[in-house]
């Protein structure tokens, strides 16, 4: 066919061939594309400029930068329309520092380039955040007179802030004697993508002022601005200006304008957007889910899953790893095996971030064995591999192991980032490792690997203190360098807790309250301390600043996966089905529990009540409840894994060992803090917690 359109087309052959070549290029029509080359070959026409430079073009097109080199390469002679062409080829198909190299090269020959190649060159410093090579060629712009050209001041805008120069590329912006939507647009996407979401909703403010016209893209950086900073209202404001001007039918704003909301947390609203979507792609789907999973909503982010299956939606490797973070979160063990499965069948396996976050899904759930199998046959990994690994070790208790992995980890040459250090210092807390904790601290410090950051001296305030060294710890907040925040505050009241030392837990209170005034937990864990101490008079006092300043405890929340299906329990929730045969069996549990010495420890109760309410009320606890809905639901003889919200009580975990002996189960809890394996009586982290 290509054959007899040449032989009957009334144009010069010349014309013919690059109406060809352009179709192929339009389609992509790579296998088209060769077959009119060999045409231009018979013809002996390959020598043409004209015809050699769209070959080129035709080639980068349809992704084949090999065959287009080529082309180039047997060229007897280049313009700058050649250099465009093949640098345009290099830089589109992501070979940036090749595309910077080839017109270095072109400089070389005496060449002048235009503003177009100026265009694609500085796209590929952009890519590449080549920031010296960007501003010679802003220097280079400036003597051919092409700066006051608004597409090249724009790419220009885009360049430096791409390169992170928000400042230059303001500068400039400011200076561009004509702006059109593009201009705006890139310099709205440089704040925006430098975490200057505040700037960019400003400039936007700005430009409407001046009267231009957004985009569709504007919308969508705004849009992710919003999200990053939370800020809902400017959100909601945007969502009205996205209706009034029409984009509202556009998928890509739609699906972002769900992931705001999302990240706002306002998933009802996400939701039902979602909801009313006319056109979905997996990129909706995912947003959706997403939004689930970062607002703690697993189980609502597995059940669209099920959806998206139902309504023929084919998931990527995006939707697999937010599931597998969903089964995290839940320790939904059977689901993230049924994922696993699924993975292998998609061909998913192959992809580090997909296995990085199965090894990080296993280890949640308390499955180390399984974590490690799949992380020893990766045969690539990265830091984040490693850091998931160790992070694993860390949360089920086994500071050991987890040390010896990071040794390893630097003899194979991977360097470890901030978060392997988060990860190492917490298994050295959970583990009571607290010598070998201040080496790794000290060493990071000495070594200037990393700068620590608030979370790396929360993990040391959190090793001191479960050591019972909480005069070292409280020193170790007041000697650093930088502004302790809420969660260090939070680590020593939590220490103070555990060891019963009311002054220090009162000091560190007074810290958390100032900075974060409707916070529950910290009036809770003092109340702890003074209720574990018989304080009577302190306890009634602190329950009354409680209620004044308005705030309320966060129920606990607990939930087991039985035969593929969460179920959730509330303390104190008798709304499940079966809660008259859990109350049943939570009755005789604590009967044989009592038998084998079992004293309730109504220091947990907050209420100002009977010892025989607070015995209900303890009884009523989340994970209680979880355990004996596992109990009568499922085969004598299997585990118990259950997830919960807090952090478990002092009483329901002597509770849970009791109950592990009586019964003859393992039982896992995975809290917010760490993993809790009981067996026999015992719990693996040997009640250092």
């Amino acid at each position: 066919m290509l054959e007899l359109m040449v032989q009957q087309t009334s144009k010069p052959p010349i014309h013919a061939y690059v109406c060809l070549l352009n179709g192929c290029s339009r389609r992509k029509a790579l296998a088209e594309g060769k077959r009119v080359h060999a045409l231009i070959v018979q013809s002996v026409l390959d020598s043409n400029i004209v015809l050699a430079n769209t070959l080129v073009r035709m080639y980068s097109k349809c992704g084949s930068v090999l065959h287009a080199h080529k082309v180039f390469s047997n060229m007897p002679q280049h313009d700058v329309y050649s250099w465009t062409a093949i640098i345009s080829a290099y830089a589109d198909s992501g070979e940036v520092e090749e595309a910077i190299n080839l017109f270095q090269q072109m400089q070389e020959t005496g060449l002048a380039p235009d503003k177009v190649l100026f265009i694609v060159v500085l796209k590929a410093c952009a890519r590449l955040a080549a920031l010296e090579q960007g501003r010679q060629l802003h220097s280079d712009i400036i003597k051919r007179g092409f700066q006051s050209d608004v597409i090249v001041g724009s790419t220009l805008v885009n360049m430096y802030a791409k390169c992170g120069c928000t400042e230059d590329a303001r500068e400039l912006f400011d200076n561009m004697s004509e702006r059109d939507v593009v201009s705006w647009t890139a310099m709205i996407a440089g704040y925006a993508q430098n975490g200057l979401g505040k700037e960019a909703l400003a400039l936007y403010e700005q430009m409407k002022q001046e009267g231009m016209q957004p985009n569709n893209f504007t919308f969508v950086l705004l849009l992710k601005a919003c999200a990053s900073l939370g800020a809902l209202e400017q959100g909601r404001q945007l969502h009205s200006d996205i209706i009034k001007r029409g984009f509202l039918s556009e998928v890509v704003v739609r699906n972002t304008l769900v992931d705001m909301y999302a990240k706002c947390g306002c998933t009802e609203d996400a939701r039902e957007l979602f909801d009313n979507m006319s056109e979905r792609d997996v990129v909706s789907w995912n947003a959706m889910i997403a939004g689930y999973a970062q607002n703690g909503l697993g189980e609502e982010a597995l059940a669209l899953y099920e959806q998206m299956k139902q309504e023929g939606m084919q998931s990527n490797n995006v939707t697999v790893v937010l599931l597998l973070k969903a089964c995290a979160s839940l320790a939904a063990l059977e689901q993230g095996r049924e994922l696993h499965s699924e993975i292998i069948k998609r061909g998913f396996l192959s992809e580090v971030v997909v296995r990085n976050t199965l090894v990080d899904m296993y280890a949640k759930c308390g499955c180390t064995e399984d974590a490690r199998e799949l992380f020893d046959d990766m045969s690539e990994r990265n830091v984040v591999s490693w850091t998931a690994m160790i992070a694993g070790y860390a949360q089920n208790g086994l500071g050991k192991e987890a040390l010896a992995l990071f040794e390893q980890m630097q003899r194979e040459g991977t360097k470890p980032d901030e978060v392997t250090y988060v990860g190492v210092l917490s298994a050295c807390a959970h583990s009571g490792l607290v010598d070998q904790g201040r080496h790794v601290f000290d060493s990071m410090c000495k070594n200037h690997v990393v700068t620590p950051t608030r979370e790396h001296y929360a993990c040391m305030v959190d090793l001191l203190g479960r050591a019972g060294c909480l005069d070292d710890a409280e020193l170790f907040i007041n000697k650093m360098p930088i502004q302790p925040d809420n969660v260090v505050w939070m680590t020593l009241l939590g220490a103070a807790r555990n060891h019963g030392h009311a002054e220090i837990g009162r000091r560190a209170f007074d810290c958390v309250v100032k900075l974060e005034p409707k916070n529950a937990a910290p009036y809770v864990l003092l109340s702890n301390i003074y209720a574990a101490a018989g304080r009577k008079d302190e306890l009634a006092k602190i329950r009354n600043e409680m209620k004044e300043a308005g705030v309320k405890k966060m129920s606990g929340c607990s939930w087991i996966e039985v035969d593929n299906q969460l179920h959730a329990f509330v303390v104190g929730d008798a709304t499940h089905p079966q809660s008259k045969e859990i109350q049943a069996e939570l009755d005789r549990l604590v009967g044989l529990m009592k038998m084998a010495g079992y004293k309730p420890n109504l220091s947990f109760v907050l209420d100002d009540v009977e010892d025989e309410e607070k015995e209900n009320a303890l009884c009523g606890h989340s994970e209680k409840q979880a355990i004996a809905f596992g109990l009568i639901n499922t085969p004598f003889g299997t585990p118990i894994r259950i997830k919960k919200n807090l952090r478990v009580c002092g009483d329901c975990h002597n509770a849970t060992k009791i109950i592990s002996k009586i019964v003859g189960r393992d039982i896992s809890v995975m809290d917010a803090n760490r993993n809790h394996h009981f067996k026999d009586g015992f719990c693996s982290c040997g009640d250092y917690w």
